[in-house]
C-alpha cells in the first residue's frame, strides 16, 4: 500500500473530528498494520489501547477497506461482520455514542 493511499485512508473525519491525530499508529507504524495472514492478529494487539479504536473500525467498515488491520479488526473479522450485518448502512452511526 502506498503512503498516499494510507494517508488518505486514515484521514476519515467522524462527526467533524479528525480522529487520526489521536490514533496510536499516527507516528508512522503503518507497516505493522498491513500484514498478511496470522500476523494480523498480532498487529491487532497494537490497537487494543487506541483511543480512536471505534472511529477507525467504523471507517474501515463504512469504506469497505479490504486490507490491513483497522480498529483492532483483521480483514477476516471485518468481512464476517459485514456479512452478518448487511442492514447496517452507517457503521459510524451504529458504533457511535448512544444517546
Amino acid at each position: 500500500m502506498s503512503d498516499a493511499t494510507r494517508h488518505t485512508c486514515i484521514e476519515y473525519d467522524v462527526d467533524g473530528l479528525n480522529w487520526r491525530t489521536r490514533a496510536l499508529c499516527r507516528d508512522g507504524h503503518f507497516d505493522q498494520l498491513f500484514v498478511r495472514g496470522a500476523a494480523q492478529r498480532k498487529a491487532a494487539l497494537l490497537c487494543r489501547h487506541c483511543p480512536v479504536l471505534m472511529e477507525c473500525g467504523a471507517y474501515a467498515l463504512d469504506k469497505r477497506v479490504e486490507f490491513g488491520v483497522w480498529g483492532g479488526m483483521t480483514e477476516r473479522q471485518r468481512r464476517a461482520l459485514l456479512k452478518q450485518n448487511p442492514e447496517v448502512v452507517s457503521w459510524s452511526a451504529f458504533l457511535g455514542p448512544r444517546t
